[in-house]
């Protein structure tokens, strides 16, 4: 019998990823879903019994596909394949009626053992010289988009970091969509999508090396947050004058370790952080970033907004990859389509 498997993630090279962990030699009819609206309308048109979902994707994220499903009691059984790995992201999902959880990137033997334990894969299905039959979007591409596939490795790597400032602070991270572009130093501070014309934020950069790239990583914080977020991280005096300072250093270790190395791990790239320096306090982004705006030379930006659920927190991480270091990247990421 063939099992109808509906694969849907905003990224091509998820949707890749997914489909190669699943057995090569499985009777399955795969579809893709480009995102939640997507999934919904070929669900309702029988596409998919078994359904691989992302949680992070614009317009329709994969928790309010999981409440559609419910709703509209759709014949599908969902396992939710995320970068979001944050404990309370897990427990919704479940409640929502999603059967598993798998990080990413997928683990294929996982993979394999959440299909025989749901009985979805039995002796009887696997087809020795089968291949699964794929039907593709029409705009996958084989070629590779440097943009598109960093966005997906910063999803993951982005997971990690709020999982771990998600776990510290005994709170839930909204995550959002990272965003990547080519842009010149000089346009680094009107690419900062979360910055408030009228506000004051203070600043926090770390650069970083490894082989083929260099970089640094920003952490801009609003002023606004500064006190809730000492609460947070259990200072005991808030009128400290250092306090600010403190907070700073703190959100930048928890931040840029765990996400630059997600980004290293997945590129099997190791690393190497500079000391962080404190850019500036109670200033626009614009002064903060001054120092940028002199250099010629592009950057490849990742941009990624933290926002604490039912806190008055949120803080602005850039990374920042040289112009040098893009031709090594398109190279690695290269490995993770073939």
């Amino acid at each position: 019998m063939t099992t109808r498997v509906l694969i849907c993630d905003d990224s091509s090279l998820a949707r890749k990823q997914m489909a190669r962990a699943l057995p090569a030699n499985w009777n399955a009819e795969v579809t893709f879903a480009v995102d939640g609206r997507d999934a919904v309308e070929k669900l309702r048109a029988g596409a998919g019994e078994l359904m691989f979902l992302d949680l992070n994707m614009p317009e329709m994220d994969g928790f309010q596909v999981l409440e559609t499903v419910l709703k509209e009691d759709l014949p599908v059984l969902t396992i939710v394949v995320s970068g979001d790995i944050q404990p309370e992201a897990r427990a919704r999902v479940r409640k929502l009626g999603a059967i598993d959880f798998i990080r990413k990137p997928t683990d294929t033997n996982l993979v394999l053992k959440l299909l025989q334990d749901y009985g979805f894969l039995r002796p009887e299905d696997l087809e020795p010289d089968s291949q699964i039959s794929e039907e593709q979007p029409a705009d996958e591409e084989a070629t590779i988009n440097l943009n598109e596939y960093l966005q997906e490795i910063a999803n993951v790597a982005m997971g990690r970091s709020s999982d771990l400032l998600a776990r510290l602070l005994k709170v839930f991270v909204r995550q959002p969509i990272p965003r990547v572009e080519m842009i010149a130093r000089s346009e680094l501070s009107m690419a900062i999508s979360a910055a408030q014309d009228d506000s004051s934020y203070s600043a926090v950069c770390q650069g970083f090396t490894g082989a083929g790239v260099a970089g640094e990583a920003l952490l801009l914080f609003a002023d606004a947050s500064f006190n809730e977020m000492a609460e947070l991280l259990h200072y005991e005096d808030l009128e400290a004058e250092n306090l600010q300072v403190e907070v700073l250093m703190d959100m930048s270790s928890i931040l840029f370790g765990a996400f630059l190395k997600g980004i290293g791990d997945q590129l099997d790239l190791k690393l190497g952080l500079g000391h962080p320096t404190v850019l500036g306090q109670h200033r626009q982004i614009g002064d903060l970033l001054e120092h940028h705006s002199a250099r010629q030379q592009k950057l490849l930006c990742i941009e990624i907004s933290y926002e604490l659920e039912d806190r008055d927190i949120s803080c602005d991480m850039l990374v920042l990859f040289t112009e040098d270091s893009v031709p090594f990247l398109e190279q690695r990421l290269q490995y993770l389509v073939d």
